[in-house]
């Protein structure tokens, strides 16, 4: 009995702790949301099911040139009754019929029709693949908001935590010089309120983790919900303080490679549109049984050639043409604004980038000042040396500056981001 009193205990203790780390929050890094996101974004996986679609069609297309063959098997029965009118005797007599055998066609000539709708539906699979890439920039860029706004939640909690121990602390000091009649009500009502601010921020942060969580298991694919949180820093890697030929960089972004291709694929469907005036050639052959006994002996078959030359449709094909280049016009038009697009948004993005970067030095800086100030101011105000809006002042500008330093290192990130998606990198890009 003393054993097992003895050992209950232990086994609840231990079932106790295995629990408490089952619940525990999950711990991401960024290569781990990277990894997760490419696997499950249903963004990406619509983007894959469109390049094989895409291949399908070609596929669908290609399938025109090559030989038609076909297989035929059949049996069939045919009754008739006659009617002598002079006796009126009714004769049934029964016919049946047995076929089996193979047909085959073969295009030889189409005014090269089929061949340049291949050539365009290959360059629609193209248009495909830069889709699933510019997809894959645009999750990446999502998930990468997502992780940078957990990971600012996460240390705004610290700072909002920092800010109500100094609001507190300030509150006990002006506590005590109001108890001791150095210091007027107003101080004291309104170190409170600050007071009363900070516990609201603290408790508001809070609830912005639970938010940036929902956001990120979205961004990452996940069909359920847990709580997670990242691991990871504020540093910026690209800090390119040299500027890239961006021209070149717009050239190889994948939403201008897409409209290429649509454009070039566009370009062949007007020669497909000319190719319906030409005549189109194609043979045919065939081998059959047939007779009136299973299995049938009698011999048929067949070869020939023929030809089709359209001649009057009512304005059809001149109709067909005149679309074709209007969607080829359009396309056009479109690869060029895309493409001047890219060029100012890289412009616009790298210089948001160095503007982020260097506020954040700057903002490293005035923190530096404002922590400093508030040693010293705080060392004065208890001995007397300042006054409670003098003070209060100096120690408004740190909160302000914590709070502005975590704004500006996440926003570096962030600017560090959309430079990334602006350059067209994939979830394959790992910084």
């Amino acid at each position: 009995m003393m054993k097992k009193y003895v050992v209950l205990p232990i086994i609840l203790f231990l079932l106790g702790f295995l629990c408490r780390g089952a619940m525990a929050e999950e711990i991401l890094s960024w290569e781990d949301c990277l990894a997760e996101a490419r696997q499950n974004h249903p963004d990406l996986i619509s983007a894959v099911e469109s390049v094989k679609q895409q291949k399908a069609s070609k596929a669908i297309t290609s399938s025109g040139l090559f030989p038609q063959i076909d297989t035929n098997l059949g049996a069939s029965t045919a009754g008739t009754n006659t009617t002598n009118t002079t006796t009126d005797v009714t004769t049934k007599a029964t016919t049946d019929t047995y076929t089996y055998g193979v047909s085959g066609t073969q295009l030889i000539f189409d005014g090269f029709k089929t061949l340049n709708q291949v050539k365009s539906a290959a360059e629609n699979i193209k248009a495909a693949q830069e889709n699933y890439r510019f997809t894959s920039s645009s999750v990446r860029l999502n998930l990468r908001t997502a992780f940078v706004n957990l990971l600012k939640a996460q240390e705004l909690i610290k700072v909002a935590e920092e800010i109500a121990r100094i609001r507190k602390g300030s509150l006990e000091l002006i506590t005590l010089r109001y108890e001791s009649g150095l210091e007027h009500r107003g101080a004291l009502l309104t170190a409170e309120a600050n007071l009363a601010e900070a516990l609201f921020e603290l408790a508001q942060a809070k609830r912005d983790v639970g938010l940036s969580q929902r956001q990120l298991a979205k961004e990452m694919g996940r069909k359920e919900f847990q709580p997670v949180s990242v691991n990871g820093d504020f540093s910026v890697r690209e800090e390119s303080l040299e500027k890239p030929d961006l021209e070149m960089l717009a050239k190889n972004h994948p939403s201008l490679l897409q409209a290429l291709a649509k454009m070039n694929a566009a370009a062949f469907e007007i020669n497909s549109a000319y190719a319906e005036f030409a005549p189109a050639l194609s043979g045919d052959a065939g081998a059959n049984k047939k007779s009136s006994h299973w299995p049938p002996q009698d011999d048929n078959w067949n070869l020939g050639l023929s030809v089709t030359l359209p001649i009057f449709e009512g304005g059809l094909r001149m109709a067909q043409v005149s679309k074709a280049r209007a969607a080829y016009n359009q396309l056009e038009a479109d690869a060029r604004s895309t493409g001047d697009s890219l060029v100012v948004g890289l412009e616009k993005s790298w210089v948001a980038l160095q503007d982020a970067i260097e506020t954040t030095g700057v903002q490293r800086k005035v923190l530096n000042a404002a922590e400093e100030r508030s040693k010293i101011a705080e060392a004065q105000y208890s001995v007397g040396f300042i006054t409670f809006d003098n003070w209060i002042i100096i120690e408004n500008d740190l909160v302000s500056a914590k709070k502005a330093f975590l704004s500006a290192q996440a926003n570096a990130l962030l600017a560090e981001a959309n430079w990334i998606q602006a350059k067209g990198e994939t979830l394959e890009y790992a910084q």
